[in-house]
């Protein structure tokens, strides 16, 4: 995919942090577009602004200069329709996992009940039906993630806002969630959903993404982006093959300047 429909346009985006020290410029002419239903990885070395760049197209943070169209809409203040998922699950310890999934409804005024068949269904889907019940203290940390991915989805929104959330998992878990966050995002009813990921593996983004953005060092700029022209279902297998090898390297090469 190409991202020709442009349902996340980001044209010429800056933003520079004031600091104590003298203004600090964390993003420089940040400009591409992803379509409707792509999965688009970032990646780039820290403090490049990749989870800025996050924040900006949520409306959590305005940018300096440049704008930011969602669905055709400028940007301009926190967006309803966007679940996001970060490092940590951010589960509320008092509250049951089914109490955290269905917190966004209760956040935006909506009735609790309407929404209870869909967190389970949700919840049923990541296989996590039988913990519902649970207290988030009694789930491993890959079980609180794929909670955190069914708070995020409880609203059906049409774009998810990832930021390395396998990051702080082991090795096995954070394959597991690979798989089963594609398997959520092709399983979901009605149209795939369009996904930004912030990741700092290469092979995770070419894993998992349609097209992978490179961002230089700061300030953060889009040195390159690549098709990734793997198909899809991607499994296990899939990390195996001589064409997974290869634009894991390309993409090395062009985050490091080697080669």
């Amino acid at each position: 995919m190409a991202g020709a429909d442009g349902f996340i346009v980001l044209d010429r985006v800056g933003m520079v942090y004031k600091a104590a020290r003298g203004p600090v410029e964390a993003l420089r002419d940040i400009a591409f577009t992803v379509g409707r239903g792509e999965l688009i990885a970032l990646v780039g070395p820290s403090g490049c602004g990749k989870s800025t760049l996050l924040r900006i197209v949520a409306g959590l943070r305005p940018a300096t200069t440049g704008r930011v169209l969602v669905g055709g809409r400028p940007v301009t203040r926190p967006l309803a329709e966007v679940g996001m998922v970060f490092q940590a699950p951010v589960l509320l310890k008092w509250r049951t996992i089914l109490d955290n999934v269905l917190l966004p409804a209760e956040l935006s005024g909506l009735d609790r009940a309407t929404y209870r068949g869909r967190a389970g269904e949700l919840l049923g889907l990541v296989g996590l039906a039988e913990f519902a019940a649970r207290l988030p203290r009694e789930l491993s940390g890959g079980m609180q993630q794929r909670a955190s991915l069914c708070r995020a989805l409880l609203l059906d929104p049409p774009l998810l806002l990832m930021d390395e959330p396998f990051g702080a998992l082991d090795a096995m878990t954070r394959d597991e969630m690979n798989l089963e966050l594609l398997r959520v995002w092709g399983e979901t009813a009605g149209a795939r959903k369009t996904i930004l990921f912030v990741t700092h593996s290469i092979s995770e983004a070419v894993f998992l993404a349609d097209r992978v953005v490179v961002m230089s060092p700061r300030p953060g700029r889009v040195a390159r982006i690549f098709d990734v022209p793997l198909p899809r279902p991607r499994t296990v297998a899939t990390r195996a093959t001589g064409k997974f090898g290869a634009l894991t390297l390309d993409i090395y090469e062009a985050l490091t300047g080697a080669g």
